[in-house]
């Protein structure tokens, strides 16, 4: 029969195959550890507990739990595109014909596209910045909105409107 490591009184059978120690408070608060949790397979409708322990250390390590949303946590262009994004745009300039072409009458073409002029959101700069960082780091739309105090649809416009530029 098992004894308690700690007391010394003999441990029921069922009780032995998993620990050394009796029930007793004592013994309880000497021995008993707590355990390490960690989230892992976060999505829409839940998250999934894990204890950490070697197997999952290296579960996590080997990039089982990756989030493929996107690449990896804290990356992306769009924190570091702010100072490029203030800059005004360049001015574009026509291209010249051909002196030989000058000399030959001209002849009336499709019209040229207006020079695009920036278009108008109705967020800020700093709202934009704010939402995709929380983006980045995994806060639903609904979340963000909460957050900078703003529509969930208009957060959802701001992320899909850095998608399609390529800033996301």
């Amino acid at each position: 029969m098992d004894k308690c490591v700690t007391c010394g009184r003999e441990l029921h059978p069922e009780r032995a195959k998993k620990y050394n120690y009796c029930m007793s408070p004592e013994c309880q608060e000497k021995n008993a550890k707590g355990l390490t949790m960690v989230a892992v397979g976060v999505n829409k409708a839940a998250e999934q507990y894990m204890i950490l322990d070697e197997n999952t250390k290296d579960e996590i390590a080997s990039g089982k739990y990756h989030d493929q949303r996107r690449g990896s946590f804290g990356t992306t262009t769009a924190s570091t595109a702010p100072s490029t994004a203030a800059k005004a745009p360049a001015p574009t300039v026509a291209p010249q014909p051909h002196p030989a072409a000058r000399a030959m009458p001209r002849q009336r073409t499709a019209a040229a596209p207006a020079a695009s002029k920036p278009i108008r959101h109705p967020w800020s700069q700093r709202q934009q910045r704010l939402a995709l960082l929380y983006n980045e780091q995994g806060l639903r739309p609904d979340e963000i909105a909460e957050k900078l105090g703003i529509s969930r649809y208009l957060v959802t416009q701001i992320i899909l409107n850095s998608r399609t530029r390529g800033k996301l």
